[in-house]
């Protein structure tokens, strides 16, 4: 069996006192650049990890690429329902719209030792995620933006049968002109939803219209200005499935400065199940995403492996629903166009 290389061993290989690679691994920023980066390569090839007991703060550090949303308070709601019995404080930070958080956010969980890791829609660099390892700070992924890896715990929902049973509905009530405003492509979630959009209408014989389907951002303002884009076509499309309730909201916005009412000239479907979907009028109808609940699971996945205990699986995805309301029926005419 190799023995493994120590931190005085790893500090001569890289030309550097004991002290400097010790800063490294408790994430001090006084450290230059290439320092860092030559002390990482030869910690990652050499598979150093900090031996013994870690001393760790009853902290659990929640990072999210943007906060403001309601889509971001029912995940707060989760993760604090889950450590409300744990003695543990949630530590809140966002990356600036970035789905991977940089070299700075990692050194100071490294020097805060928390006591694990929830990150929402992230795409976790993997030199990042081996800092973390190496350091034995357990994270968890919730909602990946992107293929996570392998080994990564991960929590997620049926994205593709949510986009499936939305456009199924729009399909069994005659609809057939049925637009998409998906999310952005590079996310592994939006991809999911327009795959399973796609899905329903070759399982109906509807052929696939391009000028029906949108990229938009998750946001009001992309629902609105795709919504126009849209709506403004010669043959518009009956029935528009938004892709998240955010752009539905928008959708709404587009439908009235357009003259349009909702259900009778358009139909809408969102995705995500938020609070003011139930407020919105007509009320929305949408693809539930059990918001709360995955935050709760993967609170509790990581904090089961901070107590070293193994999962019976590293990817869990919760189901979806479709919940009905009343922004979608029958598209006027018996032909559905």
């Amino acid at each position: 069996m190799t023995r493994a290389a120590t931190l005085a061993e790893i500090a001569q290989e890289a030309g550097v006192s004991a002290p400097t690679v010790s800063k490294v691994l408790n994430g001090r920023a006084d450290v230059a650049p290439a320092t860092r980066e030559r002390v990482e390569e030869l910690l990652h090839r050499h598979g150093y990890r900090r031996r013994g007991g870690r001393q760790v703060s009853p902290l659990l550090e929640l990072v999210f690429h943007q906060l403001e949303s309601a889509w971001a308070m029912e995940v707060i709601r989760g993760v604090e329902n889950a450590v409300r019995e744990e003695g543990l404080s949630i530590v809140l930070s966002e990356t600036s719209g970035r789905l991977s958080p940089g070299q700075s956010w990692v050194d100071g969980v490294l020097a805060r030792r928390p006591t694990g890791v929830v990150l929402v829609l992230s795409d976790l660099d993997r030199a990042l995620g081996e800092q973390l390892t190496r350091r034995d700070i357990p994270f968890v992924v919730l909602d990946p933006a992107g293929d996570p890896g392998r080994g990564v715990p991960a929590v997620g929902t049926t994205n593709w049968d949510g986009g499936l049973a939305a456009t199924r509905h729009l399909l069994d009530l005659g609809h057939r002109r049925i637009g998409l405003i998906g999310g952005p492509a590079r996310m592994m979630c939006s991809r999911a939803r327009a795959d399973g959009y796609r899905a329903a209408l070759d399982m109906a014989g509807i052929p696939f219209a391009a000028e029906l389907v949108k990229e938009g951002d998750f946001q009001h303002e992309a629902g609105r200005r795709l919504g126009l884009e849209l709506l403004g076509l010669p043959d518009r499309p009956t029935a528009v499935f938004a892709g998240n309730d955010l752009q539905a909201f928008g959708l709404y916005e587009a439908a009235r400065e357009l003259g349009l009412r909702i259900p009778e000239d358009l139909s809408v479907v969102g995705f995500d199940d938020l609070p003011p979907a139930r407020w919105v009028g007509p009320p929305l109808t949408t693809i539930r995403q059990p918001l709360t609940e995955m935050a709760e699971v993967a609170t509790r996945l990581v904090i089961d492996l901070a107590r070293g205990v193994q999962p019976g699986a590293l990817r869990v995805d919760l189901a979806t629903t479709l919940v009905e309301r009343g922004s979608t029926a029958s598209p006027r005419g018996a032909d559905g166009a």
